[in-house]
């Protein structure tokens, strides 16, 4: 029994130093410090980058119509939604006072007549004076101050007949004036299209002014090409250029998807009046929508479903690669620069630089490894990566891990997703 506990003994504590070691190096058991971590690989696929932006659908011409002139209206032809023809007549506005304009301008005109043809005959009668008085003067049968006065008369029919001219035309001019401001009574449309906003009733007295807009009656737009209208951040719009193609969803018909091409980028971004420094900087965007693409909304809802207004939702296809190396989004992530972190990538160690790498982390046996990479365009789940070989197996989570935890050498445990 004695001699079976001096084997006994020595053999436990060799046991115990061996299983404490093997704890240690992470070869049995997690351990306090170890990490449980997913894992993913690097493949190749097509990787297609996006935009995605919100708005309201609007056609891509669109007019609004304000009178030119004020008055009450006595006639609407149209009712919301109605389809017109260019040069249909749409509203008219009481005539009476522009005819009375017309009839006083015709009165002025008649009037300036009468005095250019006065000025015209008093003309005539200062040369003829001025002719006698000439043949007076050189017998010296007048004094030269006569004959001077003579001329003088000449002069002043001269200029009379020619400021009874311009008066003239001021009056004629005002005719013209009197009879477009008739005609601009009745409202006519400009394009071929629908009224999707009809915003007066019969009766009802509008403000019209020739240098500044007047009161909103109506809008007619083309609803035949039809465009979103949305608005993108900072951070996105060197992205898009146009002609890009754009995948459109409309809440009003969803499960629907319908296509459409960048047609328009703004160069300037859209700011609130009195916007603070911080605010979030938008730009918009105009998408217009390829009408083939709604072409089997038209049995049941006509040939123009879409309505001014309406919300979409676009995503704007930036980029796209095919057969790219990728590795989950979630898989890269930021380290700072050491020479332990960096030795899979060459460059660096022949570089004292200071500054952040994108890198991953892969499972080296028990312990995690890392690798400096770079990345490209992505998508919703994967990114594009370069310093990785396919298949490689990646570190993708959890995220505190990944973000924060891991470091070269950590002990980690793995779970295959």
């Amino acid at each position: 029994m004695k001699l079976n506990l001096k084997i006994i003994i020595p053999v436990a504590v060799i046991v115990i130093a061996a299983l404490v070691v093997a704890k240690k190096k992470g070869w049995i058991g997690e351990g306090a410090d170890t990490v449980a971590v997913e894992t993913g690989y690097a493949h190749r696929r097509t990787v297609v980058e996006s935009v995605t932006a919100s708005g309201k659908i609007q056609p891509e011409v669109e007019v609004k119509m304000s009178p030119e002139v004020s008055g009450e209206i006595i006639e609407v032809n149209v009712v919301d939604g109605q389809q017109v023809l260019e040069g249909d007549i749409l509203v008219k506005i009481n005539p009476d006072l522009y005819e009375s304009a017309i009839t006083r301008a015709r009165a002025a005109v008649n009037s300036s007549k009468a005095v250019l043809a006065q000025s015209s005959v008093a003309l005539d009668e200062a040369k003829k004076l001025w002719a006698r008085n000439k043949v007076l003067f050189e017998k010296g049968a007048i004094s030269e101050q006569e004959y001077d006065a003579a001329q003088r008369a000449i002069s002043v029919a001269e200029l009379q007949e020619e400021s009874a001219k311009y008066q003239l035309q001021s009056a004629e001019a005002n005719l013209d004036e009197a009879y477009k401001n008739l005609k601009r009574t009745t409202i006519i449309a400009p394009i071929n299209g629908t009224v999707t906003q009809l915003d007066v009733e019969l009766g009802e007295r509008v403000v019209g002014t020739a240098t500044m807009t007047g009161t909103e009656m109506l809008r007619i737009a083309d609803l035949n090409t039809m465009e979103v209208l949305v608005e993108v951040n900072e951070n996105d719009i060197v992205k898009i250029t146009k002609g890009d193609t754009a995948i459109i969803e409309v809440d009003a018909f969803l499960g629907n998807s319908f296509r459409g091409v960048v047609s328009e980028i703004a160069n300037s971004a859209k700011l609130a009046l009195g916007a603070s420094p911080d605010q979030v900087t938008n730009f918009e965007v105009k998408i217009r929508m390829i009408n083939g693409s709604f072409a089997s909304l038209v049995p049941d809802y006509g040939e123009n479903p879409f309505r001014p207004g309406m919300t979409a939702t676009v995503e704007i296809i930036t980029n796209k690669m095919r057969d790219a190396l990728v590795v989950p989004i979630q898989a890269v992530t930021v380290r700072s620069d050491t020479s332990s972190n960096a030795v899979s990538y060459e460059r660096v160690l022949s570089e004292d630089v200071d500054e952040s790498f994108e890198v991953v982390f892969t499972p080296d046996g028990m312990k995690a490894g890392l690798l400096v990479v770079e990345s490209g365009i992505q998508d919703d789940e994967f990114i594009i990566v370069t310093g990785v070989e396919d298949s490689t197996e990646v570190v993708t989570g959890p995220y505190s891990a990944v973000s924060r935890n891991l470091k070269r050498g950590t002990r980690i445990t793995t779970d295959k997703k």
